[in-house]
This record gives structure tokens, sequence and C-alpha cells, in this order.
């Protein structure tokens, strides 16, 4: 019965994907057909039903649409352009000035929504223009715009983090808070990345003088454009590290004070709301049809005995926990060449958390492992979901040969911090303990 019901579920599930239908509605057409075959022409689709309404309609979600919300409202009504201008203006001359932006902008634009996608679009549309015009080289222009645009993933605030809290059932205020300095340690390995790159090939990032601003002109524009978003951020982390919000209610507050920061800066009206709004309703419901058709799938799993099985056989390998680390990073490393994060968060969470926690693993350092680990397949060949998005910004002239080529050197950089958080877990484990204790 298990391999019927493996072919009923991933050939259909490929089949569907291959064609294009969105990852979403493919979830539940695969797993209505294959409920009604597996357990009933009623009680399947009946079971496929109950499920999924029961999977989103859950207290630990709401902070999802909130965060897209924050990421839709940033980026229509330019406060994410503004804070990238603010950020370019007090750089100044450094080495591949425009890529580490890239770099400092996606760190900002990731702790100011939390949305991955977003995040690696508006950077492409805002920088890689401008930077091939002035002569850099296309593995110096889009490969920091993904890599800085994926940091939105593991950088609170994050949907994806809270989603995977929810299917792991730990903490998701945890789980964010153990975002924080991986991200900085990633953000800091693409900086030097693309320093070392440059030093090695200046042709790659040509230098060039950028417009000068005296000290007094820098001073108006962190005051005025930098200071101001530090209020969102606080809003959205501040308050549950110290211990006054939970994910919900800072999420919530984090939206609230970024229509706030927009009407201060007179960059709200009723069009961008409404584009705003449009844009949360059609990105959070695909979410959820994902989370639920995820969802029956783990139920379908569990029914035909695949999941006991599989949990079963890595358990009776009898490896070390960092072996058995390394085997749960690869298997998620390769759906991530193929697969979008939430179906690889719903695919492997059931499975991976029960195999953890009889090693003994930290649930919440293994959340930031694998989190990292998606963020990497998210910019690998040959179907990594920002690779798209950054051809998409890139242009006609722009081959996926180029995208592969332009992500391999700072996916070697996420292999550097991958291995330093594994290897020192309170890189990650840190704050979450500081919650714990205050």
């Amino acid at each position: 019965m298990m391999s019927e019901a493996m072919f009923l579920i991933f050939v259909p599930f490929l089949i569907l994907m291959f064609i294009g239908m969105p990852v979403g509605f493919t979830f539940i057409v695969v797993m209505m057909f294959a409920s009604a075959i597996i357990i009933g022409p009623v009680a399947g689709p009946a079971m496929t039903v109950s499920s999924m309404f029961t999977s989103i309609a859950t207290f630990s979600l709401a902070p999802v649409p909130l965060f897209i919300l924050m990421g839709e409202l940033m980026l229509h009504t330019g406060l994410a352009s503004r804070a990238m201008d603010a950020v370019s203006k007090l750089l100044g001359k450094v080495p591949a000035r425009l890529s580490i932006l890239a770099n400092l902008g996606g760190s900002l634009f990731g702790l100011l929504s939390g949305s991955t996608m977003a995040s690696t679009a508006m950077l492409g549309n805002c920088l890689a223009p401008d930077m091939i015009r002035r002569g850099y080289d296309k593995k110096m222009s889009y490969g920091p715009i993904m890599a800085a645009g994926g940091l939105a993933m593991i950088i609170p605030p994050s949907s994806l983090m809270v989603i995977y809290a929810t299917t792991a059932q730990i903490s998701a205020g945890q789980l964010l808070l153990a975002g924080v300095i991986p991200g900085f340690i990633m953000a800091v390995n693409y900086i030097l990345n693309i320093l070392i790159r440059v030093k090695l090939n200046p042709s790659l990032a040509p230098a060039y003088i950028p417009e000068k601003i005296s000290m007094k002109e820098k001073m108006m524009v962190l005051f005025r454009d930098l200071l101001p978003l530090t209020f969102i951020i606080f809003l959205v982390t501040g308050l549950f590290v110290l211990g006054i919000a939970t994910p919900t209610e800072a999420a919530a507050m984090g939206a609230l004070g970024t229509i706030i920061i927009a009407m201060f800066y007179k960059q709200i009206n009723f069009q961008t709301l409404v584009k705003a709004l449009k844009g949360t309703v059609i990105t959070s419901t695909m979410t959820l049809f994902i989370i639920g058709g995820s969802t029956v799938f783990s139920a379908l799993l569990g029914y035909t005995g695949f999941t006991r099985a599989i949990i079963t056989g890595l358990l009776s390998m009898n490896t070390s926990p960092y072996v058995m680390l390394m085997l749960m990073a690869g298997i998620v490393f390769i759906l991530g060449m193929f697969i979008e994060s939430v179906p690889i968060i719903m695919m492997v969470v059931p499975i991976f958390v029960p195999v953890a926690a009889a090693l003994g693993m930290n649930q919440i350092w293994l959340g930031i492992i694998i989190m990292i680990v998606i963020q990497m397949g998210m910019t690998s060949p040959p179907f990594g979901m920002l690779l798209f998005v950054m051809k998409g910004v890139a242009g006609r002239d722009t081959t996926m040969k180029d995208m592969y080529r332009t992500a391999a050197p700072f996916l070697l950089s996420d292999t550097l911090s991958v291995l330093m958080v594994v290897l020192i877990p309170p890189l990650a484990l840190w704050l979450p303990n500081l919650l714990i204790g205050s």
C-alpha cells in the first residue's frame, strides 16, 4: 500500500508542477485525488477538507499575513526605496559599493518586512540596472542581490519562521530570535565574499566616486530617513524580545507602525493601501492553500505508514546526531533545488522533528539550520525560486546559466554560515535562552 500511495501522491504532484500549476492548487488537487483512492471516495475528500480547515484555523499562523502586509506596504509606499537611498548616501566610497549596498539593503529590508521574494524583487529593481550600467560584472550584480534577498527568511520578522514553528510545534518567538545572530553572520560572510573577490579581481566591480555629501547632510539622512524606520524594527522584534508582546501582537504592531511611518512621510494613499492589501490577500491565500494541502500530505503519509517507516529507518542507522543532521540538511538542500520553501517545511518537518527529538537535538537549533539550508535551496540550480525572481528583474539578455554562475560563490558563504551554527550552537540559542531566562 505504501509504494502505491507514494506513486499516487508524487507522480501527479510532479506532473502538475511541471506544467506550471500554482503549488497551492497542486497540493489541493493531488491530495483530493490521492485521499479519495487511499481512504475512500467519500471519507477521503471529507478528511482533506477537514484537515485543511483545522490546519489554517490556528492563531499561531496569524503573524503570517501581517508580516506579508508589512512587506507589501514597504514596497508600495516607497519606504523600502527610501531606506535604500539613505543607506547608499551613508555608505560613502568603499570597494564594490553597490554590491555591499545590496547586502546591507537586504538585511535592512529583511528586518522591516520578512518577505524573501519581495526583498529580492525590490533590490533587483532598485540596484541591478545601475550596477550593470556602471560596468559591474553580472556575478557581482545579481549574486549579492539574491543572497541579500534570502536574508529576509532568516532575520526576524520572517513569516516562514512562523510557519516552521507552527509545523514543528515549537515557540515562534524563540525561533524568530534565534535567527538574529545567524542572519548577521550570513550578512558579514556575504560582505567578506564580495570584498575578497573584488580584491582578487577588481574588474568585477569598477570603482567610481559617489556623490559627496557633508557630515551635516549625513546626519540629516540618518535622523530623517533611517531613524523613523527603527521604530518599526522595535515594534516587530523589540516588543517580544522584551516580553511585552507575542509574535502575533508584534506583527500587528509592526503593520500598524508601517502605516503610521508611511503617513509621516506622506507616502500612503487609498490606491497604495488597496495595492498592498490586494498583494497581501493573494500571497496569504496561496500560502495558506499550501499549508492546508501540505497538512493533508503529512496525514496521508502517516495513514499509509510511510512516515513511521522513514523515521524507523533513519533511527535504525545508529549514527551520530551530526551525521544525521548532515543527512537532513542534504535532503532539504536537494528539495530546495526543485520545490518552494513552504512545501519543503511541510514535507520534512513531520519526519525530521521526531528523529531529532529521539537523538536529543535542540529543536530551535535544528530549525535555524533547516531554514538556512532552505534559503540556500532558493538560490540553487535548477529551479531555486530566487533565481527566477532575479531572472525576471534582470531582463532578456541574462540567461539562467548566468543566474547559476552568479549564485554559486554565495552558496559557499552560506555553507560556511551553516557550519558555524552547527559547530557553535550558542550562535542560534543564546538569544532564545536569554528570553526564557528573563
